[in-house]
């Protein structure tokens, strides 16, 4: 590389920020790319499908008493066939008292066509489906390695998961952390055995 001359008369300095930049390449090394750190994002184990709430309030008189004949007719003239495929939370967002049997007539016809019914609100739906999932983690490749919970997320997942995830892969793992690679958290560390 051709060096130019500076206004008195002297080299310039190209040939040196080449070469140091040359030198920087090689001893960049990302070391958590090559290191047995593990990362589990429940953002990519979130369940895909539709969330619903199906709230019987309007099914009730005055929005605070189940009359069994009036509600037994909502029951059968609603549109059930909007759930189908979803995943659907059953609530009453009034402070009627809900006998079980009411939960469980409209149950009858949502299990045909929704994915999952839970009594509850998004949050315990949520929590259902992140157990369901978290039940059936393979965690092989999690044993005696540091582990990363990734702590950002964009969907709604619920606190409870972020618990169950760590009741799962404790068992096994080395350590865990939480957060990002570059700011974590330590929540825990495999005791060292004794001989």
């Amino acid at each position: 590389m051709d060096a130019r001359h500076d206004e008195r008369g002297g080299k310039t300095r190209t040939r040196n920020v080449v070469t140091f930049n040359k030198a920087m390449e090689k001893d960049i090394v990302n070391k958590v790319a090559n290191s047995a750190l593990q990362t589990i994002d429940l953002e990519e184990l979130y369940p895909a499908g539709k969330r619903m709430v199906l709230d019987i309030k309007p099914w009730l008189f005055q929005e605070i008493i189940l009359k069994e004949t009036d509600f037994r007719a909502f029951v059968a003239a609603h549109d059930w066939q909007q759930y189908n495929n979803a995943f659907v939370a059953l609530t009453c967002s009034s402070e009627a008292v809900i006998p079980s049997w009411a939960y469980l007539l409209v149950s009858t016809q949502l299990f045909p066509l929704a994915k999952k019914v839970v009594v509850g609100d998004f949050v315990l739906l949520e929590t259902v489906l992140f157990q369901e999932v978290i039940s059936t983690l393979d965690i092989r490749s999690f044993s005696n390695k540091p582990v990363i919970i990734k702590g950002c997320a964009d969907k709604p997942i619920p606190p409870t998961a972020f618990l169950l995830l760590i009741q799962k892969i404790q068992p096994v793992a080395k350590s865990i952390l939480y957060g990002e690679a570059c700011s974590t958290v330590p929540l825990y560390k495999q005791p060292k055995k004794t001989e």
